[in-house]
């Protein structure tokens, strides 16, 4: 907590106070763990002593839920945007990572690929639309 430096009878006394709790300081001076009673009026502490509860965890928390897979894939958009061009058409089947779209976000041509393979089931936008993130492009089945 706080330091001092003593001088009594020409010997240097390093003091460190570690900790008052009611009228028992803990002082440390030159190394030597000391407990001293504090005689007179005691100051009470500011800051009050934190004490936590253990946390118990509810039923069923901190596991992973899987989602049932419908089968169908949905390509989102990563970033707000606008769609300049789209490379498939519904009925087309399309391979893994192929390009499938491009869309401008933040004055750059971003090419959207497919996340994985499969017949394109539904487009969602066109050409000109905006988009925000995470809006359902395409549904590949």
């Amino acid at each position: 907590m706080k330091k001092y430096k003593f001088t009594i009878r020409g010997t240097d006394y390093d003091v460190h106070l570690k900790d008052i709790e009611d009228n028992i300081a803990e002082l440390d001076v030159n190394g030597t763990i000391y407990e001293v009673e504090i005689h007179g009026a005691v100051k009470t502490s500011k800051t009050p002593k934190l004490i936590r509860k253990p946390v118990e965890k509810m039923p069923g928390e901190g596991q992973i839920k899987k989602k049932e897979s419908s089968g169908k894939h949905k390509v989102t958009s990563p970033l707000p945007g606008t769609i300049l061009k789209i490379n498939v058409s519904v009925g087309d089947v399309v391979t893994d990572n192929q390009n499938i779209l491009v869309m401008e976000a933040m004055k750059m041509e971003n090419q959207i690929q497919s996340g994985k393979g499969g017949e394109v089931t539904a487009i969602k936008v066109n050409v000109g639309d905006s988009v925000l993130q995470d809006d359902v492009l395409i549904e590949i089945g």
